[in-house]
């Protein structure tokens, strides 16, 4: 099995390159937000051809705690919406003509279910994507309204799986709470983050991986 891995930052390419010497898993940066994402996940599929795609990096928190795991069962946009002027079905965050949301591939979102927590807590959920840095509590406000389930906010995850989508390669996102947006200020959690705790923060998804060779 060939196995792509796509994160967004250079600090995260770091922590994972040295997780895998393995030929048959490729880490690859793309680069922050929806175009860097969409662009990296097809430049992917095109040169390697993975038989799957695992999204993984840091992701905003909500009702859960930083160094918690989410495991995207599923994921859509909180920054798009197309109207219902011609087509009155589109809902908020959809893309028209393609799914709401785009759902894990069942057998990836089991193995990340069966994982060993090591202490650490694992969460399925809604993950929303969008072109927006959350910083702030009110703008966290403003997504979980919208989005009230929503475990995780980040800035790739639903652009590569709509790519993958469109090319038809199993796609799961597994992101690590770097910050909780409604209990922080600034970011300062998500500073902190890389500042202390981050060295460790990805061996969740080296045991994924494991699970799936």
């Amino acid at each position: 099995m060939k196995i792509g891995i796509i994160v967004a930052m250079e600090k995260e390419l770091r922590q994972l390159q040295q997780l895998f010497g393995n030929e048959s898993v490729r880490v690859e940066k793309c680069g922050i937000g929806k175009v860097n994402a969409a662009l990296g996940a097809q430049r992917m599929i095109n040169e390697y051809r993975p038989d799957v795609i695992i999204n993984s990096g840091c992701a905003g928190g909500n009702g859960v705690e930083v160094m918690d795991i989410v495991v995207g069962s599923e994921v859509t946009y909180h920054d798009v919406y197309c109207g219902r002027a011609i087509d009155d079905s589109t809902v908020y965050g959809q893309v028209q003509g393609l799914p709401a949301r785009y759902v894990a591939d069942p057998t990836l979102l089991a193995k990340a279910r069966e994982l060993p927590t090591d202490g650490r807590r694992i969460h399925s959920g809604l993950i929303v994507t969008g072109d927006w840095f959350v910083d702030s509590r009110q703008k966290m406000r403003d997504i979980v309204t919208l989005f009230p389930e929503a475990k995780a906010v980040d800035m790739e995850s639903c652009a590569i799986a709509q790519t993958c989508y469109l090319s038809h390669v199993p796609f799961i996102s597994f992101r690590v709470v770097s910050d909780v947006p409604l209990q922080d200020t600034d970011a300062s959690q998500y500073h902190n983050f890389w500042d202390t705790v981050a060295d460790s923060s990805f061996s969740m998804t080296k045991a994924f991986v494991e699970s799936i060779w």
